[in-house]
């Protein structure tokens, strides 16, 4: 019987990259995915790196790392991520007052740019300047992150890592201790296991008696194959419900919503925004929804309508492209930037999971980590882990 130093639960860019930090210090690593196909946030994400939107020393020093990483990480792992630096156009809608909507963005690291309607067209020519009051126009970083998550797989297994396609069911235990997991049809022994399986995170602890104030949300999009039409900048609305949503979520933790056998409170917004890939494919959408049963079906056709909808008011020239909707679960959290650490005093399982801003802090955090595993001090792992155990 083989024991593994580490064993991570989910190939998502969060378990991809702490799986590669882990193997690049020497550690056993055992890297479980249920899908032989990813159809998850990494799939379905922006790309976006938002490394501008620190408001704090801590997020402003993990957003300066996370886009210095990023512009190296290609080299690093000897694979594309299609990593790039493109404005970020923030839509203010027409009945919003634009001095207004541009304080909002006062407390972050980098403050936009107000630009008007003439301008924010010549900038972005898609846009339906008869739907705009003006723009905020911000520096940022994108990535494909699918390709991403590939080349630190890859990266991964050329130090010796595992992965191996099963999906986890529960934990192995040794008294109170986790010693392991196990699948449907085996057992992998382990000193530590991580989860990092996303909007799945929760539901999988809760099955061995792990409470974690770690949610998620059922977000919806539409993919199009690639398109000869050309999106210069990223569109994004400068007011994005998301995070009000994700607030409101506070308001379900204590109660009954969050667990089996789920109630069914559904709160849906829709953030309209597009981006486009190297390949010329787009990503439009997005809505989110509260909905805490994890096997919760959404309508795909009612918001691939709706999405189109509003996506084609700002920019009409996307009404008709060909696309289909998909749907996937995207980790939050209440409490922190990310959870990250020891779980519930339970010596051997760990959470990697819920950050506010996934593809800039992830990798950071999870260089941070292995390098603090093996000595470094981090006072902002520690800080951390002081939150996921209070």
């Amino acid at each position: 019987m083989r024991t593994y130093d580490w064993i991570v639960i989910g190939a998502g860019i969060t378990g991809a990259c702490l799986a590669y930090e882990l193997g690049k210090q020497g550690f056993k690593v055992l890297l479980l995915e249920k899908d032989t196909s990813p159809d998850n946030a990494t799939v379905y994400s922006y790309g976006g790196l938002a490394y501008w939107s620190g408001t704090d020393e801590l997020t402003r020093t993990l957003g300066q790392e996370g886009i210095e990483l990023h512009r190296n990480l290609s080299e690093e792992l000897e694979g594309e991520t299609e990593f790039r630096e493109v404005d970020l156009v923030l839509t203010i809608n027409r009945q919003d007052d634009p001095e207004m909507v541009s304080q909002n963005y006062n407390h972050f690291a980098i403050t936009p740019e107000l630009l008007s309607v003439n301008d924010a067209c010549a900038l972005e020519p898609l846009l339906n300047p008869n739907a705009i009051a003006g723009v905020l126009k911000l520096p940022h970083g994108h990535i494909h992150p699918q390709k991403t998550t590939n080349a630190y797989l890859q990266a991964f297994e050329r130090k010796g890592g595992t992965i191996i396609c099963e999906q986890v069911t529960d934990f192995l235990r040794q008294g109170d201790d986790v010693i392991g997991v196990k699948t449907e049809h085996n057992q992998y022994h382990s000193i530590n296991t991580i989860v990092c399986a996303g909007g799945l995170s929760r539901s999988l602890l809760q099955q061995a008696g792990i409470n974690v104030s770690n949610f998620f949300t059922h977000s919806q999009l539409i993919v199009t194959p690639p398109l000869d039409l050309e999106l210069g900048t990223i569109v994004m609305p400068a007011v994005q419900q998301r995070f009000m949503l994700e607030a409101k979520a506070k308001e379900l933790e204590g109660t009954s919503a969050w667990n089996p056998p789920y109630d069914e409170p559904t709160r849906i917004i829709l953030d309209p925004g597009a981006v486009q890939f190297r390949d010329g494919s787009l990503c439009l959408g997005q809505i989110s929804a509260i909905a805490p049963n994890p096997e919760a079906k959404l309508n795909p056709f009612a918001a691939e309508a709706q999405i189109r909808q509003q996506v084609s008011n700002i920019l009409p020239l996307l009404e008709d492209v060909p696309g289909t909707c998909h749907s996937c679960l995207v980790a939050f959290n209440n409490q922190a930037i990310a959870l990250l650490g020891n779980l519930a005093n339970i010596k051997g399982v760990y959470l990697f999971s819920g950050f506010t801003s996934t593809l800039v802090f992830a990798p950071v955090l999870a260089r941070r980590f292995a390098d603090w595993l093996v000595g470094k001090e981090d006072k902002i792992i520690e800080q951390l882990q002081s939150v996921i155990k209070n």
